[in-house]
């Protein structure tokens, strides 16, 4: 194996090693979001991209050589010339095999690359999402204890100005009573001044007629004492 291939397939041990180490279960996403936050991966994060893209470059170029390598040793004239020569055979199938093993850890190698760049993402977006839930479900607890809060509130108005509407209907029929009471009281007033009124009209009139009977009585007195008087000079 040459030295690039043994780099991939190098890079390919590294990248199952690290895609094993992300799936590890117990391994919550919050913490790997720890992890990624340390002050190295953002003293490399301005590199990463470049890197990344890099990589891809690198193993498409060596997944197409391997292609081109497995079609090279599959096709018709190396066959034919491994039949007609038994001595190359075992050449062109030894190279055959190492084009597909080459073939297969480019391939691998490519696709565990963009695997492990996908949950990396996914991690970060699970442990962001666990984030704001946490805090969706802290706003909405504290909703909640506010709306319960306002309601028990309300409960409390409302059952103050229930007690309140009692205490004023209470006092709006005592108040009622009162009025038909003084209302009572005032006619019975009113009642007895009307017949405080008769009474005295009564009397007015009563004195009215006894003074009438007097001045007869004191008309008649002087007459009575006129006749008299005459009668006394006739007799002198």
């Amino acid at each position: 194996m040459t030295l690039q291939w043994t780099a991939v397939a190098l890079f390919l041990y590294a990248e199952i090693a690290v895609n094993l180490i992300l799936c590890i279960p117990f391994i919550s996403a919050k913490r790997w979001r720890l992890v990624f936050s340390w002050r190295i991966w953002s003293w490399l994060s301005p590199y990463w991209n470049k890197c990344f893209f890099t990589m891809i470059m690198v193993l498409i170029v060596l997944f197409l050589d391997a292609v081109r390598e497995v079609h090279k040793y599959s096709g018709p004239e190396p066959m034919h010339d491994a039949q007609v020569n038994p001595n190359v055979y075992d050449h062109v199938h030894m190279k055959l095999f190492r084009a597909q093993r080459n073939l297969y850890i480019s391939g691998f190698s490519l696709f565990l690359w963009l695997i492990m760049r996908r949950i990396v993402t996914l991690l970060n977006q699970v442990a962001v999402t666990l984030e704001n839930s946490a805090e969706l479900q802290a706003q909405t607890d504290s909703a909640v204890k506010a709306a319960k809060q306002h309601q028990d509130d309300n409960m409390m108005l409302k059952q103050a100005l229930l007690d309140e509407e009692k205490s004023m209907s209470t006092k709006n029929q005592q108040l009622k009573l009162e009025v038909e009471k003084l209302a009572s009281q005032v006619k019975a007033a009113e009642e007895t001044v009307r017949k405080s009124h008769a009474e005295v009209e009564a009397m007015r009139r009563q004195a009215k007629g006894l003074a009438q009977e007097y001045d007869r009585l004191l008309t008649e007195h002087h007459q009575l004492q006129n006749p008299q008087s005459a009668a006394d000079k006739k007799d002198q």
